[in-house]
This record gives structure tokens, sequence and C-alpha cells, in this order.
């Protein structure tokens, strides 16, 4: 659908969210304020808020608060100001082709203050209906209402397996990956929080993941880290989880003290931090005794990492696992025995689970089921 801007200039209205429209432009661009778009935007949109954080602020206020008439006059100066100085820096090498798809909040005031400049200038340009809440819904409808048609198989394994670095290795060699610690920004445990990286809104967790999804091929497997129903504080959405439960496993095993001594490795940042190591030892779910507390509290002031990971793999970790792996009747394709973690064990692990899941593909769940 089409309608007519100033001087008959033809700005698109397009009512979908899905990646193949997104894809006809060759900007997304998201006029929101920064805050905003911080919490959740389209993959791929440009932010280039018409309003800042600020701005927005006051306008809001002064159209409570004051006066609708002058909230609009103030906020018509400050987008005016905005997206001229956008015509002069990210939008200067544009050339007479270049179309863009513009959505704010509902699709309403921001969007089509910048769309009918642009459209001035020349450019096809496109407004979204519905504004950010028509691509929300899009990824709502995706991951809470419809049925994920992917075959996957769960990467599986205790703590200090390799998982997280295997699916990597296996990605470099073809195999289809869904990396949700990576998307998530955690690592999945009570150790798993990423240094100085705050983990995404739910909602942004969910862009990043449909997103991921939508570049998978579905008639392929899919290899996904066995993982709880929340890494960190972000959930796995229905339409996923539920493929997750019924995947078969691909189970890695290696001995504790090489898992101990792969963990130290792979957690360096948190040993060099005593603070915060002896604060997530307090919080371990287990609720350690005041002796056992002080016990791992004086391995780590010692410097003792290895035999503190030991320690807390023996007690808390491998109980727990084995716990879960009582509880778990999905199907098994293979289990993968190591002798080590080291680059050479997790590289000749790769070597035998990517036959696997080609000799697997005709096998895999693959009649797409309700969430």
């Amino acid at each position: 659908m089409k309608r007519k801007g100033e001087q008959g200039v033809a700005i698109e209205i397009v009512d979908k969210a899905d990646p193949a429209t997104l894809a006809r432009f060759d900007m997304v661009i998201d006029v929101r304020s920064p805050a905003e778009f911080a919490q959740d935007h389209a993959p791929g949109a440009v932010n280039l808020p018409v309003l800042t954080n600020e701005e927005r602020a006051e306008v809001g206020t002064i159209y409570v608060q004051d006066s609708r008439f002058r909230a609009r006059r103030i906020g018509a100066a400050y987008i005016a100001r905005n997206v001229a100085r956008y015509l002069e820096t990210e939008l200067a090498d544009k050339d007479g082709a270049f179309q863009s798809l513009i959505y704010c909040w509902r699709g309403g005031q921001r969007s089509n203050a910048m769309a009918v400049i642009l459209s001035q200038v020349g450019w096809r340009t496109a407004v979204l209906a519905g504004g950010y809440k028509t691509y929300r819904r899009h990824v709502s409808e995706a991951l809470y209402d419809a049925a994920l048609p992917h075959r996957l198989v769960l990467l599986d394994g205790p703590t200090g397996s390799g998982k997280t670095e295997l699916l990597g290795l296996l990605a470099e060699r073809g195999v289809q990956i869904l990396d949700l610690e990576g998307l998530a920004a955690h690592r999945g445990s009570l150790f798993g929080g990423l240094p100085g990286v705050a983990q995404p809104s739910q909602k942004m967790f969910e862009s990043r993941l449909l997103a991921a999804v939508a570049a998978l091929d579905p008639a392929r497997p899919v290899l996904v880290e066995a993982e709880s129903s929340k890494i960190g504080e972000r959930m796995i959405p229905p339409a996923l989880w539920t493929r997750m439960e019924i995947a078969p496993r691909i189970t890695l095993s290696a001995p504790p003290e090489a898992r101990a001594r792969y963990s130290v490795a792979a957690y360096q940042e948190i040993t060099r931090d005593p603070a915060a190591l002896h604060d997530i030892l307090a919080r371990v779910p287990d609720r350690p005794g005041r002796k056992q507390l002080a016990e791992w509290r004086a391995l780590a002031q010692a410097g003792a990492f290895e035999a503190l990971a030991a320690a807390l793999i023996e007690l808390h970790y491998d109980p727990a696992y084995r716990r879960s792996s009582k509880r778990d009747g999905r199907a098994s394709l293979a289990t993968i025995e190591m002798t080590g973690v080291t680059p050479a064990d997790l590289a000749a692990a790769a070597a035998r689970i990517a036959p696997l899941l080609v000799d697997a593909a005709e096998r895999l769940p693959g009649t797409a089921v309700r969430a």
C-alpha cells in the first residue's frame, strides 16, 4: 500500500516485519530513542533517533503537563534538526536508488516525520505500519504461538566438557549450530556471567534468537547445547523449548580432573576477581555449609583454582547433572568419550560428531509440534 506525501511523493506503507520484508530495503531505520532501541530492535536496524532520550522525555512531559501544541512545536524542531544532521552524516553517501524502511514505536508521528523528509529528497521510502509493535508481534507469534520445524540435536555433557567450544568447531565443519549462550551473553551456569557484558533484555534475546533460527535450514540437523529453560536471566521461548524437549542428544564424557583443568582456563576472569568469586561461592544452589564454604574460599585465597574447580564438580555440578540425566527421557544418539578436554581432544570429538549428525538426519523428529 502507498500513500501520497507532500507534492505527490509516494511513501509505501508496509504491514509485515518478517525477514523477507526487511531484506527488501537497503536500510531499516529505527527512529526511536536510544533507550528504546537498546531494549530491542529489528535485526540489522540502524538507530537514527529523531528524538534523543532527553528530548523525548522533555516533549512527553510538556505534552502531559503543559500544552499539546507546545509539545508538538518543540518536538518538530528537535526532529527537524536531528534529521538534518543525519542527511549530512549517516545518509550523506546514499545515492538516488537508496530505499529505506522506517519505524518508530507505533508507526506514528516520529516515523512519518522522517519518512516525509526522506521522500522529499527523492528516495523511495516506506513506513512500517504499527511500528515496532508490528515487529514485536511477529517475534511473539514465531516464538510463542507457532511451531518450529527445525530438527534439533542436543550436545550434552557435564560441566567442563567443552560443549560451547565444540559447537564452534562443528560450525567450522559445516554443521548447523544454534549458540544460545552466545545469543544470551551468558554461559549458562552460576559462573556464567560475562565480565563487563550485561545480558540482553528478554525481548532482545528473542530478536537475536529468531534471526538466528531464520537463517537455519529446517531440513538439516541443528546442534544446540543442552540447557535448562533459562540461560542466566533469559528464558528460552516455548517454540524452541518444545523442540529441545524432544530432541535426541549426543553426550560428552571426560574425566573430572580434565574438566576441572578446562574450567579454570575457561573462567580465568573469575579467578582474577576474588570478591566476585567469594560472592558466587556463597550462592551455590546446594547451599554449602559454613565449613564447606570456608574450605572453598581458602582454596580460592591460596590460588588453588583447579582444586576448587574439582571440588565444585564433585560436590555440586556432577551430582546435579546426574539427577537431571536420570529424569531425562530423550533418546541418546551417542556418547563421545574423551580422555581430556584439550584442543586436540575437542577437535577429535568434532571429527566424530559431524558424521553422526549426517547419519542421524533421517531419524530426527522433523514434524513441527505445537508449543
